[in-house]
């Protein structure tokens, strides 16, 4: 009998949200336009950027030089005179000028210091420090080239150093950004939903008709958190395979399987917690207030962003406690570095004993608040 009541609460559930058109629009919006705008529009790749060149030089090492810089890290360079420069990079018509200074092969050969200038538009920043790595890799790498290929051998160095880039080999951001976007949509949009609904059921006075039911709180925050989460499991799944695999072409290392049922146990914990905002709040502004104050230091701090590493020592400490640090990191583990259970049961662990812990807390303030509107 139990089970044919929660059947029907968390059916209900379903049909409020079907009938909820911008919130079900926002939810498949957010897990399609936003998870592909956001990682192909802020790439941190170099493509396409505009690169001019002055050869007073014009040697065969500069003209090799030059020709190392191609697309699609680089358009293909303009040579331009040195009276060109200023009037190019005001107008920002390039944003990389190198300048080849006179003998500058010859000075080479002799062993004799020389200089190249690199003149870098930094109103782009980010552009600007990676291009400016890029060019040095790129003379760092040239120069010795055209040299040791002139020799029948190469003089023999004490050291090689052979780097060799792990699950993203090509260092493409998209790898990173898809991924992250869904682990932070997961989080917003199931607080949001979940919170959404307890104010929509007071907003409506239908709060009221459930309590002279024979239901209990756990049974309605139980269909409240599970339909409502229901519907962003099946958003991430639907944005995985189709937006992140299809539409992207992001490789996924791990078990799609074994990420949905990490995503299903954090779903508990971000239910408890939209439950928990909306006991909190009397209004759906109030609770998007709560939202902003709660959910976005959530995760900025869950290692999406900033690897926990990376942050001072107590902070690293305090976000243990948090199971958006864990969903974040199981969820780069399978699906980047392509972990398995074996790798990621602690974080699954973490999960459920804190979203546990979180749901019982939810709960009672829940049936408390229920008691009082009784």
């Amino acid at each position: 009998m139990r089970g044919r009541v929660f059947a029907a609460l968390f059916w209900k559930e379903l049909i409020s949200l079907s009938r909820e058109t911008f919130l079900a629009g926002f939810v498949v919006y957010a897990f399609t336009v936003t998870v592909y705008s956001q990682a192909t529009g802020l790439t941190h790749d170099l493509n396409n950027a505009s690169i001019g060149i002055v050869d007073e030089d014009q040697s065969p090492l500069t003209e090799r030089l030059i020709g190392a810089f191609r697309p699609p890290q680089f358009q293909t360079p303009v040579l331009m005179s040195l009276p060109e420069i200023d009037p190019d990079m005001a107008a920002a018509r390039r944003t990389f000028v190198i300048d080849f200074p006179p003998k500058f092969e010859q000075d080479l050969r002799a062993g004799r210091p020389t200089e190249v200038q690199i003149l870098i538009d930094a109103t782009a920043m980010m552009q600007a420090g990676i291009g400016a790595s890029y060019i040095q890799s790129i003379l760092s790498q040239e120069i010795p080239r055209f040299f040791n290929s002139e020799k029948s051998a190469t003089s023999a160095t004490p050291v090689s150093l052979v780097t060799r880039i792990a699950f993203n080999p090509n260092l493409e951001s998209t790898h990173f950004s898809a991924i992250g976007a869904i682990t932070l949509n997961v989080t917003m949009l199931a607080v949001l939903l979940a919170g959404a609904a307890v104010i929509r059921e007071r907003e409506h006075g239908t709060l009221e008709h459930l309590l002279a039911m024979p239901v209990t709180p756990l049974e309605i925050m139980l269909a409240k958190v599970g339909a409502n989460g229901l519907a962003i499991l099946a958003a991430s799944a639907l944005s995985l395979f189709l937006v992140v695999r299809l539409m992207l072409a992001v490789p996924i290392a791990g078990s799609p399987a074994l990420f949905l049922l990490g995503v299903a146990t954090y779903l508990f914990f971000t239910g408890a917690l939209g439950v928990f905002l909306a006991t909190m709040a009397r209004s759906m502004p109030q609770l998007g207030l709560l939202f902003i104050l709660v959910v976005i230091p959530l995760n900025l701090l869950s290692g999406a962003n900033t690897p926990v590493e990376s942050m001072p020592k107590l902070l690293q400490y305090i976000v243990q406690f948090s199971p958006t640090t864990h969903f974040v990191s199981f969820a780069q583990a399978i699906l980047i570095r392509g972990a398995g259970f074996d790798v990621v049961w602690k974080d699954f662990v973490a999960i459920l004993a804190i979203g546990g812990a979180f749901f019982l807390v939810s709960l009672a303030r829940f049936r408390a608040q229920l008691e009082a509107a009784g």
